[in-house]
């Protein structure tokens, strides 16, 4: 079992979660009490047949996304894609369950496949080697990283290097440490399809004599048509990239209230006092206005720019476009509670037809945990302790 507690970052350890809890979620069972709600879910558009359940059953299930170090690696990271099963939000609550019955998952090394991709972090002037692996791939890749200046032989787009990585091959890609901040990376082959089949991921470059923040966190936004993810899963569907309608909203690839689950979700979770910083990438096809409650936040940083203190102002939204970075910092001031983060488009705070869901998560104060509100919100997100 993970140790990792909240969004991939700088968390409390699970130890230090079970003490702030004070018991009340210990005995939070999935399901038991929380509210399944009246309207349909967001699954009578995702239903899975016998047939499909028998395609899917040899099939993994993703886990939430890990930071991969490149310099404790000696600068060298292996990527290959593996098909999976993404539960969004597997419990019977708030709208769910929600599935992508098919993705098409990175995993680093032995590591296991993630929606999104592990994120991968290095520190300015160290170089990354990225391999990657399509030995056992069934369908041709490349890997393109944004915010780097590179080699033209290492862009990762077939139509313009001539190069692309197909079923039985590997390759290896020189990434440039050289523009530090937040970027994404993804594969170019086919992107309308590839991206929307979960290859997406985040790279991060640390600049010289960088100071992490008290707590620091990553967030990937994206929005889904599952049409597509359901026909690769063999279900009978009409999809096209023409007309795409998202109906799955996610935060590091789940729907609340599975994204508050303290181990497969993504809380920002902070003690009173702390600096917090919070790196935004939006890996999907429409913009994003992030909403955080009761906190003012600082943007310091865009698609890897330093954004200059006389420029920066507080705020407390931030629109991000697609494929942009949002780097804000905010300190944990507030009178400990929970206090939610979301996308400010209502409808992409839905699971299906219930309201709220989809993409929005929370600001938990480690205070906060040992309440009752606490517990249930653990009960609502599936968490056994």
């Amino acid at each position: 079992m993970t140790d990792r507690i909240g969004a991939p970052g700088t968390g409390i350890s699970r130890r230090e979660f079970l003490a702030a809890t004070g018991g009340t979620s210990a005995v939070a069972l999935a399901g038991c009490t929380a509210p399944a709600g009246d309207t349909p879910s967001a699954t009578e558009t995702i239903a899975n047949t016998e047939q499909q359940r028998d395609v899917q059953s040899d099939l993994p299930k993703t886990s939430p996304p890990e930071i991969v170090d490149a310099t404790e690696q000696g600068g060298e990271v292996t990527l290959k894609s593996t098909p999976a099963v993404h539960d969004v939000h597997p419990v019977d609550t708030m709208g769910g369950p929600v599935q992508l019955p098919r993705v098409w998952a990175f995993q680093a090394g032995d590591g296991a496949p993630s929606v999104p991709g592990p994120i991968v972090r290095t520190k300015e002037g160290e170089d990354v080697e990225v391999t990657l692996d399509n030995t056992e791939g069934k369908r041709p890749h490349t890997l393109h990283f944004h915010g780097t200046r590179k080699a033209w032989a290492d862009d990762g787009v077939p139509t313009t290097t001539g190069i692309r990585v197909d079923p039985g091959e590997k390759h290896t890609y020189t990434i440039p440490a050289n523009v530090p901040g937040t970027h994404v990376y993804h594969c170019h082959y086919q992107t309308h399809r590839h991206i929307d089949m979960g290859m997406y991921g985040i790279f991060r470059v640390d600049p010289e004599g960088y100071e992490p923040a008290d707590k620091e966190y990553f967030m990937t936004v994206k929005d889904w048509d599952s049409r597509l993810n359901r026909k690769m899963a063999g279900e009978n569907v009409d999809y096209s990239p023409r007309s795409r309608n998202p109906d799955i909203f996610t935060i590091n690839g789940k729907s609340a209230p599975r994204t508050l689950h303290p181990e497969d979700g993504s809380p920002i979770i902070v003690e009173q006092g702390d600096t917090v910083r919070v790196h935004y990438c939006n890996n999907g096809y429409m913009n994003h206005p992030l909403h955080i409650h009761n906190h003012r936040f600082r943007r310091i940083e865009k698609d890897g720019g330093q954004i200059p203190e006389v420029a920066q102002h507080e705020m407390d939204i931030t629109d991000i476009a697609p494929a942009e970075r949002h780097t804000i910092e905010f300190e944990a001031d507030a009178e400990p509670g929970i206090y939610l983060m979301h996308c400010h488009k209502v409808n992409h705070v839905m699971n299906g037809s219930y309201y709220p869901g989809g993409m929005l998560t929370g600001v938990v104060y480690k205070e906060a945990m040992d309440t009752d509100i606490f517990g249930k919100l653990m009960e609502y997100a599936g968490y056994e302790a």
